[in-house]
């Protein structure tokens, strides 16, 4: 039988991180118990008709729930500031339950234009097949989202910071007209993370999350998770989840409860990082410009006082040499390595316009504002010195 770890008062993220959710076997286990199965047994068929039923507690199949994976859901939860949530295998895994999980044919989402390009082929491409309209928005403008609300809209979409321009919208804003339009607002948090932004909190009705970015944070495996109000998971995902099968495998449910005792660690070495990585590029005459929330020329940073309390461990920016020069950097570079992963405590660099947005036509990532020159650094934990010289020889070879 587990058994459930009851705090006696609130904790604070840190803690939650490392003690949230956990449940005990009778071998009063330290670190949480992977549970590999796909099933679960029933001392007798009466057992097994009320677990049905929904008469008694339990697990039926690890399709529906799992007890490590169930750990992993708890935690967040408690992160988030939550009241339920569903783990899936992917990041875009999540996505895409969240958003189908909710709309029907004739349905309208309104979602903002900078999305990562899975995101927008979700939307405009597979849900646009199922009948179901979409509508993109300048998410920083909210006159375009008030002007985007039509009587069939039932869901907003955003991410913020953006994907990889860094852009932030103002969630409490875009939260009141989805509101008034009565419509879902689901927010994807990823660049943020759970410890830089709180969604629900200003005013958003579902939170995602790749877990495969930060939660985990060391490049091992994939996950995602979709958080929100009783009631939401309750009327809409939860069947859908159960009979399309996103579930998260119960390895990978256990890695990143792992993960996620490190990530308070982790995301503030990271920040510390991107934020003198960015203005160290600043200063450089070879660069266009440097996009970084925690910098104050940020064309945002109004938003990001009122609703961030970190800068984000991602910072863009553009060689002015256009393609040639940034593909010259990227390969002159020795402790960053070149992957369109990010949220790793090593530090990584992509080149959006031919890898995680090279899907997109060339006029719309001019939309965007995604050149040819830009890049996307995810800063790492290793020594912000150490970084700041790597970047340096690369730039001497542009």
């Amino acid at each position: 039988m587990l058994q459930k770890n009851h705090n006696r008062r609130p904790l604070r993220p840190a803690t939650q991180m490392v003690h949230g959710g956990t449940m005990r076997s009778e071998f009063g286990e330290t670190s949480e118990a992977l549970f590999l199965t796909q099933g679960f047994v029933y001392e007798t068929a009466e057992s097994a008709e009320a677990r049905f039923k929904g008469e008694a507690p339990g697990f039926i199949y690890s399709r529906y729930g799992n007890p490590t994976t169930r750990m992993f859901e708890e935690r967040m939860i408690a992160l988030e500031g939550a009241e339920d949530a569903r783990a899936t295998a992917s990041g875009m895994a999540a996505v895409a339950a969240a958003l189908q999980c909710q709309v029907k044919a004739g349905d309208h989402i309104l979602a903002s234009r900078a999305l990562f390009g899975s995101c927008r082929y979700v939307i405009e491409t597979m849900l646009g097949r199922l009948g179901v309209s979409s509508t993109f928005v300048d998410g920083r403008d909210l006159d375009q989202w008030q002007k985007g609300v039509r009587p069939e809209t039932r869901v907003f979409f955003m991410e913020t910071p953006t994907n990889p321009t860094l852009e932030v919208i103002d969630i409490a804003a875009v939260a009141e007209i989805a509101k008034a339009a009565k419509a879902v607002l689901v927010v994807d948090n990823v660049f943020a993370t759970p410890m830089q932004q709180k969604p629900l909190e200003l005013g958003a009705d579902v939170v995602i999350y790749s877990a495969t970015k930060h939660i985990d944070g060391q490049g091992r495996c994939l996950g995602g998770v979709i958080l929100s109000n009783q009631d939401w998971i309750d009327e809409n995902l939860h069947e859908f989840f159960r009979h399309t099968g996103p579930s998260l495998s119960p390895f990978n449910a256990w890695t990143l409860l792992k993960g996620l005792e490190t990530l308070p660690l982790r995301v503030a070495q990271q920040t510390v990082n991107a934020s003198r990585l960015a203005d160290h590029l600043a200063g450089s005459s070879k660069i266009g410009k440097v996009l970084y929330p925690g910098r104050p020329d940020h064309p945002d940073a109004a938003i990001i006082a009122k609703q961030m309390t970190g800068g984000s461990t991602l910072l863009a920016f553009e060689l002015t040499g256009g393609k040639e020069a940034a593909f010259r950097f990227s390969n002159a570079l020795e402790i960053i390595r070149i992957s369109n992963n990010l949220g790793d405590a090593k530090s990584l660099i992509t080149h959006p316009a031919t890898t995680t947005h090279k899907n997109l036509s060339p006029e719309v990532r001019a939309e965007l504002g995604i050149s040819d020159g830009m890049l996307r650094l995810s800063a790492g934990i290793e020594d912000a010195q150490d970084l700041i010289e790597d970047v340096e020889a690369a730039l001497a070879a542009v």
